[in-house]
């Protein structure tokens, strides 16, 4: 069987658990060699074993992306180790605080903002000019339902993931005509360590409560969210761009 992208190379962050290390195997089934970027260095580096039984090269480094310096230098050791970037998957999040809007604090809305919006703003503000040096290339940023519609307790998450939404439809438009495509993924409740940090996977009334927002009864894979990067990855998608995907199991169809 071909392998749809076979000798790129992509980076994703993100990438230590859920849905950052699924969409690292899924493109490195597909023939595509990996930097993986994370602050968890202990579970990134069982995330690079994982790309590297596909026989594909993969390179580990530890990147906080609300640092600009630390951004800076994962694009620049994609380049030194791969010569090329054409794939880049900006994944990594935070939730945040759970608390209502007034509630917040400086220090907290800051936090979320910082790493969900400016970090995702940083890590295209390094790759595209690398993908201009390849001629080509796709960036695929991970959003949430949450950038589509507002969920009470969420305020800086919803805010940042709002911003990502416009933030993605914006550089589609500036580098369309560079052949380079930027689209949006915005999943619904994935079932990821995220969930289970928040207690909404290991408390079972809660967790049942979420699955009955979603009309097909149940929450969504890490590697469902990960096939919708491969695709926008890759030219089977070659006329989208400035697209927010939802793979949502129906949430925001109501």
């Amino acid at each position: 069987m071909t392998r749809i992208l076979k000798n790129k190379v992509a980076i994703v962050t993100g990438a230590a658990t859920g849905i950052g290390r699924a969409t690292a195997v899924a493109l490195a089934k597909e023939g595509a060699n990996i930097l993986v970027a994370d602050i968890n260095q202990q579970e990134l580096a069982k995330t690079l074993a994982l790309i590297e039984q596909e026989d594909v090269d993969g390179v580990s480094m530890k990147t906080d992306i609300a640092r600009p310096d630390q951004v800076d230098n994962m694009v620049r050791q994609a380049l030194k180790t791969f010569g090329r970037l054409d794939i880049a998957c900006n994944n990594a999040g935070i939730g945040g605080a759970m608390k209502s809007t007034a509630e917040y604090t400086e220090e907290e809305w800051d936090q979320v903002i910082n790493v969900n919006l400016k970090g995702q703003w940083l890590c295209m503000k390094y790759e595209i000019p690398a993908m201009l040096e390849t001629g080509e290339g796709s960036i695929i940023n991970i959003s949430s339902i949450l950038g589509k519609v507002g969920f009470a307790q969420a305020a800086a998450y919803t805010a940042s993931k709002h911003g990502l939404i416009g933030l993605t439809k914006t550089a589609a438009l500036e580098y369309a005509e560079d052949k380079i495509r930027i689209n949006a993924i915005c999943p619904a409740f994935i079932d990821t360590p995220m969930l289970e940090q928040a207690g909404i996977t290991t408390d079972e009334e809660t967790k049942e409560a979420t699955i009955a927002l979603h009309p097909v009864g149940r929450l969504g894979t890490p590697e469902e969210i990960a096939e919708a990067v491969v695709w926008l990855a890759s030219s089977r998608s070659s006329f989208v761009t400035g697209h927010a995907l939802m793979v949502d199991g129906g949430y925001t169809a109501r």
